[in-house]
């Protein structure tokens, strides 16, 4: 039995909160319903289902995937429900009714069923891989054979939200730059549309020869303005071809190369790797996962594909007998990396020492991100002024010289 906070109205009209004990949420809806109350709102005590006050949360019920935050969510509340002694089946069928992702929620009344039908809990999600990722998967069948899963929760919801907090990181990185240059360009293309050509025909209409610096934004005025569409158009096959050639192996390949060359880009992509890991392998180790499967999972984490085929490597050099530390590749992954995974190995406590390493790598990205954008923003700032600057010089410099252009 687990106990529930209701708020429901009474013969009345009153409106009444209290707690009630039962075994689900229909029962105690039920049991209400029975004593006469209406407009009856039932939740588990003690444990907050409502994103809404879910402190820094972006959760969107009409979003089309499961993101680390939707799976954090489910580990958080899944763990508490756990700890507060409900069923296994009773605490799928609560998230199943209040979680905001509606496609977390279709899927695990499906779990549900599949659990009160005999099977495990990590069985049965494993049915469903598109939703639930390898990582959480053999987790949760480590754990259920330790009979630590509520533990082992706590802990995938640490990880969901570290993973998210180091992608998010690395977006901001890579889209602020973008969304400030696509603005700026769009704004550039407008001038050059709408603006601009007034001025030409004023000009025009006065006669006489224009400034050079005029005369050139007048030119690349028309020549925007005649061809537009097939500009447009050229920017869409581009980004769409684009788009496409980044889905192939050899277009990752060629990509997650260069993400690794980009002049200050490339640390945050390659200690964002490294984090990510290095945070990966400590969770699956200390969550009885065997160390080659926990390799095998976390090399598939790291965002990178150069990387991820180095660690595939090392995970049979492990297989052969050789320690991770003196298997991993120098070129991906540093001194101070390999030896910290060397001090865990000789110690047995590996899972301790990669969470150091994480937390330095995730601290790391923190603070390239952080100089990155204070790099960045002064940078756009001078680009986007000398643009602006340049066409506003170009279309006053005639005013200047109005006498000579009057004839």
């Amino acid at each position: 039995m687990a106990k529930f906070s209701y708020t429901a109205r009474d013969i009345y009209g009153f409106v009444k909160r209290g707690d009630i004990e039962a075994s689900s949420i229909e029962e105690a809806e039920e049991l209400l319903t029975k004593e006469g109350f209406q407009d009856v709102k039932v939740s588990l005590k003690g444990v907050n289902l409502d994103i809404r006050k879910e402190k820094g949360r972006d959760i969107s019920i009409f979003r089309g995937k499961v993101s680390e935050r939707d799976l954090a969510l489910f580990s958080r509340q899944m763990g508490a429900m756990l700890s507060a002694g409900i069923s296994i089946a009773t605490a799928l069928e609560i998230l199943s009714e209040q979680l905001p992702n509606q496609i977390l929620k279709e899927t695990l009344d499906k779990v549900r069923k599949d659990v009160v039908s005999g099977s495990s809990l990590a069985k049965s999600m494993s049915k469903f891989k598109n939703v639930f990722p390898e990582f959480m998967i053999n987790l949760f069948a480590a754990a259920e054979e330790s009979g630590k899963l509520d533990e082992i929760l706590k802990r995938a919801t640490l990880y969901y939200e570290k993973i998210a907090m180091i992608k998010g990181k690395i977006k901001s990185a890579s889209w602020y730059p973008t969304a400030v240059i696509v603005i700026a360009t769009l704004i550039v293309f407008g001038i050059l549309t709408f603006i601009v050509p007034t001025f030409a025909e004023i000009y025009a209409s006065m006669g006489g020869d224009l400034p050079f610096l005029t005369q050139i934004l007048i030119n690349i005025s028309n020549t925007v303005k005649s061809n537009i569409f097939f500009i447009f158009g050229f920017l869409v096959v581009i980004f769409v071809g684009n788009s496409y050639f980044y889905k192939t192996p050899t277009g990752k390949e060629f990509y997650h190369k260069i993400f690794l060359k980009i002049p200050v880009l490339k640390n945050i992509f390659h200690k964002g790797a490294l984090a990510k890991f290095a945070r990966t392998l400590s969770t699956l180790i200390n969550g009885g996962v065997p160390i080659l499967r926990a390799i095998e999972i976390s090399a598939k984490t790291v965002g990178n594909v150069h990387i991820e085929k180095s660690l595939e490597k090392a995970k049979a050099e492990v297989e052969k007998g050789k320690t991770l530390a003196s298997s991993l590749d120098k070129k991906y992954f540093p001194l101070m990396f390999t030896a910290m995974v060397n001090v865990g190995e000789n110690t047995g406590r590996l899972d301790e020492m990669l969470d150091t390493i994480a937390n330095f790598y995730e601290d790391e990205v923190d603070r390239e991100v952080d100089a990155l954008i204070s790099l960045l923003e002064p940078m756009l700032m001078v680009f986007i002024g000398g643009v602006v600057g340049f066409i506003l010089i170009a279309l006053y410099l005639p005013i200047f010289k109005i006498g000579e252009l009057i004839k």
